[in-house]
């Protein structure tokens, strides 16, 4: 019997010292934005399928495992996704296998029961740790949740941005819903999570900031922040910022990861893990290709998905002989915009922001599908009255902020001197302080959105009119676009 014993104990101390660390891919994607579909340059759910999916095939057999995960922003940027809620983003998503997902600001285009429906068509986890019911003080959805491999255990804890209450407000006040700083929510639950798992993992939506941040009035937690503040985390897999960070940065001992956005790029990352420290890691994005196969059974839900409601996207309404750029205040595309809003709502003068235009359009034919490629958030035009003064501690706060509050004007041209307005004229006449104006924005705006507090509550009214009819129609109405005037509005002076 002793001698059976002996035998047992070496070889239990063999195999423990030959014993192998256990393998883990991690595959990420973030700021998807309703990108279900690739197109002949690559791109698409189908192909990110294929790669994971393969994947988890050899990973499988050696015996390690394959997490699947989403850092937010699902929702928004894609006509044929945007119409039908983004069910067939999240019902395929789920067929793809994805393990969890945290909360992006575009989630909260949608009001909370829309969130809901796609949490049950995706059947995954969404996890958000800070995202607060404000009755009841407890989170809305998971903080955290645990996957347990047998003989890995991965702690996953989601975390969406606080900018979330100034980007996207419309909504939250009416659901009672309220973020908690970021650091603080890790710091209650990181401590729970370390203790039930070898590996923590931090999704979050929060945004990769090296070089300082957009100036926002909130305060607001960012990945690198993050990252130097807490100790204890392995990986952060984040979105937001669209950064493509190949491969993963690392700061104060914490992987990093971000996979550029528009399901451009599967994020890849690979541990392994010995008695639960990550004794070996790699990292880098595989750009999603044209000669990537792509997933048939995937294929299939998306093309099915994509003939509904075709047939009208595609009415040609106009046509443009140059390209119309959607980034920088002065881009034409911007202007074009903001003089649709004061064409269609007979406003004194309009503002638009930059972050609501999500796409340029090429030269050729203009259909309804590419007006709401470029604003796809459904926003109404909304007149305000506002006095001269008003419109000053406006342009206090528009003239420095940046993002995507980066302000388009029509109808009004500021002078900025050490980053404060000197000299503002409405349709080409002084400013008058004591003078009332309508002004036309989108709702999103008028509701406090991107920071514009001071227009909340302001006197006016909803006129109904979406953002993308409103520039269908002055597209039609132009007919054929030569060219597109876009002075500055702002006029930096010494």
């Amino acid at each position: 019997m002793k001698k059976l014993l002996t035998i047992f104990l070496v070889l239990f101390c063999v195999l423990t010292i030959f014993a192998q660390p256990v393998h883990l891919v991690i595959f990420h994607i973030n700021d998807t934005h309703a990108h279900v579909w690739g197109t002949n340059k690559g791109g698409g759910f189908a192909r990110i399928s294929y790669i994971v999916n393969q994947t988890r095939k050899e990973v499988y057999n050696e015996g390690g495992h394959v997490l699947f995960l989403h850092a937010g922003d699902a929702n928004t940027g894609i006509p044929e996704s945007d119409q039908l809620k983004a069910v067939p983003d999240f019902l395929i998503l789920n067929y793809m296998g994805l393990d969890a997902m945290t909360l992006g600001n575009h989630e909260f285009d949608n009001p909370l029961e829309i969130i809901k429906m796609q949490q049950k068509i995706g059947k995954f986890p969404f996890v958000a740790a800070n995202v607060i019911d404000e009755k009841n003080g407890g989170p809305i959805f998971e903080p955290y949740i645990i996957k347990d491999y047998g003989n890995l255990r991965v702690g996953i804890i989601g975390l969406a941005t606080e900018q979330t209450t100034v980007l996207e407000p419309l909504h939250l006040s009416k659901d009672g819903i309220v973020f908690y700083n970021s650091k603080e929510t890790l710091e209650k639950y990181l401590p729970i999570v370390r203790e039930k798992a070898d590996v923590v993992v931090v999704l979050s939506h929060l945004g990769y900031y090296p070089h300082g941040k957009t100036i926002l009035p909130v305060e607001y937690t960012t990945s690198n922040e993050l990252a130097q503040a807490v100790d204890g985390i392995d990986v952060i897999i984040d979105g937001h910022t669209h950064t493509k960070l190949d491969p993963p940065v690392v700061i104060n001992d914490v992987i990093i990861a971000q996979a550029g956005g528009n399901s451009q790029y599967l994020g890849r990352i690979d541990l392994w893990v010995d008695e639960g420290v990550i004794i070996n890691w790699k990292g880098s994005l595989i750009p999603i290709t044209a000669d990537i196969p792509e997933d048939p059974f995937i294929k299939m839900f998306a093309d099915m998905f994509y003939q509904l409601g075709g047939q009208a996207l595609n009415e040609v309404i106009g046509e443009t002989k140059v390209f119309l750029q959607k980034n920088s205040f002065e881009g034409d595309l911007g202007r074009l915009i903001a003089d649709s809003m004061v064409w269609k709502s007979g406003a004194d003068f309009a503002l638009m922001n930059s972050g609501g235009i999500r796409a340029p359009i090429d030269p050729g034919e203009i259909t309804y599908r590419d007006v709401l490629t470029v604003l796809p958030f459904g926003n109404t035009l909304y007149i305000l009255e506002l006095t001269g003064e008003d419109i000053l501690e406006l342009l206090n706060y528009a003239v420095v902020t940046g993002g995507g509050g980066t302000p388009v004007f029509a109808g009004l041209t500021v002078e900025v001197k050490d980053e404060k307005p000197v000299e503002v004229k409405i349709n080409g006449e002084k400013l008058d302080l004591n003078k009332t104006y309508k002004m036309v924005t989108n709702n999103y705006l008028a509701s406090g959105g991107d920071g514009y507090i001071m227009l909340k509550g302001k006197p006016g009214y909803d006129t109904g009119f979406t953002d993308a009819d409103a520039l269908a129609e002055y597209i039609m109405y132009l007919g054929t676009i030569e060219q597109y005037p876009h002075e500055k509005n702002i006029i930096n002076i010494d």
